[in-house]
């Protein structure tokens, strides 16, 4: 199907003081879902080198979606959703604004959530809260979605009348 990249922003999972445990979440649900992983990476919350790591990724004309986990909330340091938009050339708010819609559903604190999605060349840019949970609920919100959109951004032909999954 689709290529996948899961990018974990953590200062301390980049330092080696905990483990990453969001981003294998993120990588076993889209592996359930069709998408070969073909790429997983971690990335200390500094604004410059997350940017420099999406680029990478998404010039690298192998991967369709890249997914971020960490570095959308409040704190000082939570700079995921800047990069994101500093490197995208199109922006996809539906997919935020699902994500936050259906985490509402659960606590009112998905509000707080500052997660961007766009587009750079042919890459989808999806950043997921750092919470293995939040990550889970989130990406789970908007999967059936993405690889439609995906199709039509590859340029293959995508049916957009067919009757859409359920979500």
């Amino acid at each position: 199907m689709f290529n996948a990249a899961v990018v974990t922003v953590s200062d301390r999972c980049f330092r080696g003081e905990r483990p990453d445990s969001a981003g294998p979440v993120v990588a076993e649900l889209l592996k359930a879902a069709g998408y070969q992983v073909v790429r997983t990476g971690l990335v200390p919350d500094e604004q410059p080198k997350i940017e420099q790591l999406l680029r990478e990724i998404a010039g690298s004309g192998s991967v369709q979606l890249l997914v971020t986990t960490g570095g959308t909330g409040f704190s000082p340091r939570d700079v995921t959703p800047e990069a994101t938009l500093a490197v995208c050339t199109r922006l996809t708010p539906g997919i935020p604004e699902a994500m936050r819609y259906a985490s509402l559903r659960i606590t009112p604190r998905a509000m707080l959530s500052r997660a961007q999605a766009g587009i750079r060349h042919g890459t989808l840019i999806v950043n997921l809260p750092g919470s293995p949970k939040a990550a889970r609920e989130n990406l789970e919100a908007v999967l059936p979605a993405l690889a439609h959109g995906l199709e039509m951004l590859s340029g293959r032909p995508a049916d957009c009348a067919a009757e859409p999954p359920e979500i």
